[in-house]
């Protein structure tokens, strides 16, 4: 985050799932003037293809917010993502969505395996007690 020069940071995977353009997060954020624009597959017509439990999701940020989020979210690991949503809820910053379609990479293998599902799993327990 150092090093970026603009106001808004895109946080996604880079195995190429995520069929969307940065375009579609920047037309929302100016519409909405939201802190943050989190890419779902449950609104509009948004979509999984060829998917299993293990896609996530992708995220611009406003710099400012995501430095704050940043600084106060614990959690290490895939939970994480959910962390940020949660606190950026807990902090009254304003939370825009984008339909996105997800399709199963063609390339590689997914590094989520059981362990970091289990993993994910107690992260969210423990964040929701906590919070």
């Amino acid at each position: 985050m150092k090093h970026a020069s603009g106001n808004f940071i895109i946080i996604m995977d880079a195995d190429l799932s995520h069929h969307v353009s940065g375009a579609c997060f920047s037309h929302s954020q100016k519409e909405g003037d939201y802190d943050l624009v989190s890419g779902t597959r449950y609104r509009g017509n948004g979509g999984v293809y060829g998917w299993d439990l293990r896609r996530k999701l992708i995220r611009l940020y406003k710099k400012k917010v995501l430095e704050s989020l940043v600084e106060q979210c614990v959690s290490k690991g895939y939970v994480f993502q959910m962390e940020m949503i949660v606190r950026a809820r807990q902090l009254n910053y304003t939370i825009g969505e984008v339909p996105i379609s997800f399709v199963d990479r063609v390339y590689g293998e997914s590094k989520l395996g059981g362990n970091e599902i289990v993993s994910y799993a107690k992260g969210l327990l423990m964040l929701f007690a906590t919070t």
